[in-house]
Formats: C-alpha cells, structure tokens, sequence
C-alpha cells in the first residue's frame, strides 16, 4: 500500500468520527514530514518513516490510551534517538496517556514520567525515572536501569544518623534511606559511575589499573583486585 493510499485508508476509518478527522490526519500525518515520499511504497520507505507513518495511523484515531510494544527495537541507534524523542514530543503535546513496553533502559527513562520495572512477570519497583535510577529497590532494577558497580558488603553499625558499612578492607558511612537494615546483614552497595572519580593520589581507595577500555564519555577500568568500575572520569 503506497503512502497516498494509506492516507485515504486513515480517511475512511475515521469518516465516523464527530471531529474533524481529516485535519488531525493532516497534523499527524503532514506536519511528521510524510509529504517527501508521498508515492513511495512500504518497502521504500526508511524505518523511521515506517514508524512515523504506523504512529499517525494510531494518533489519527484519538485514542484515549497509546500502547506502544518495543516500536524502536529494529532502528539503528542513531534514529531511535530521533524518533523517541519525536514519541516524546507528540505525546506531551496530543496528551495522550502511553503505555510504553521496551527493554532499552534509556528509551524508558527518557519517555517515561512513571516506570513499572518488570521481571519474570513480577513488578520489582514502580516509580518516577528519578526513584528508579537513584533508589531502586533491588539489585535487578539496579542493574536493569544504568550503568552500576556492585559491592558485596555487610552492615557494621547503625544509627539514627548513618548506615556504616564494609568498603573494601575499611567502613564507610552512608545517610539512612527509610529501609529497614540489622547489624551483621548482608548488602550491595551500588555504585554509579558518576559517583567515581580516578584520582592518582589524594584521599580514597587505592587500586591498581589492569586494563582500560575507552567509551567516549565513560570508561571502563578493571582494578586490581578483578573488579570492573564505571569511572564517570
């Protein structure tokens, strides 16, 4: 179906509808940039195109909620950028509540206001992007949502004021989060790689480097010790 046709097929599904359809068919469809392959056939058409045409066929419609299965998973990586960024865009400004399925970590923290973390079909944690990415509440959603250093640790005081816990062959302090935690318990410490800094000398905990990988803005450093750290820098 060429794309002309599929404008009149978006025509005649919404000729029952009591607004005007054929001017939210024009702001969907028109306004997205459809207009340069208006004689194009599916298979000429790009995958965001593709995407961008089987969005307006949803939004033509007025739905009052979107449901979106995983639509970026087959564009390359550049373009998934653009086109969640254009989902974003068109779904503040239509107002359409959007239920959004995907297994990209930034895809859902970048559209999303509230977060439903699944895993083997149980909920792990719902929440604003914001609680999810500096709170989770278990080490799956931990490690499913950003990059992290994990720590196996142990709980070595506790008081109204801080968490002390194990680091390495010393103790550190941490400000109370509201959980519940008994001396002696066993803990993860999560470690983003913002929070870590590669100093040569000065205060921290020393390490020796065994291998550097280079990522652009982040890093990847292997310490001594066989751990693998995130360095923010």
């Amino acid at each position: 179906m060429q794309r002309s046709n599929t404008q009149a097929y978006l025509n005649r599904d919404c000729s029952t509808s009591p607004h005007n359809p054929q001017m939210h068919m024009e702001e969907a469809v028109l306004k997205e940039d459809f207009i340069r392959c208006e004689n194009r056939a599916p298979r000429q058409l790009s995958g965001g195109q593709q995407q961008r045409v089987t969005l307006a066929r949803a939004l033509v419609m007025q739905p009052k909620i979107l449901l979106l299965d995983r639509p970026l998973s087959n564009l390359d990586a550049k373009l998934r950028i653009q086109m969640r960024t254009e989902i974003r865009r068109l779904q503040q400004r239509l107002g359409i509540t959007s239920v959004y399925v995907t297994h990209d970590q930034a895809e859902a923290m970048t559209l999303s206001d509230r977060i439903v973390v699944m895993n083997n079909g149980r909920v792990e944690q719902v929440g604003t992007p914001q609680e999810i990415y500096q709170k989770p509440d278990s080490v799956f959603v931990a490690d499913f949502i950003g990059k992290a250093n994990f720590i196996e640790s142990r709980v070595e005081g506790l008081s109204d004021s801080a968490l002390t816990v194990g680091l390495f062959d010393d103790q550190t302090e941490l400000p109370p989060d509201g959980r519940s935690f008994g001396v002696g318990d066993d803990v993860f410490l999560v470690i983003r790689p913002e929070a870590v800094h590669l100093v040569e000398n000065g205060s921290g905990y020393p390490g020796e480097v065994r291998r550097s990988t280079y990522f652009g803005p982040l890093g990847r450093v292997r310490s001594g010790g066989g751990r693998s750290i995130h360095p923010g820098r």
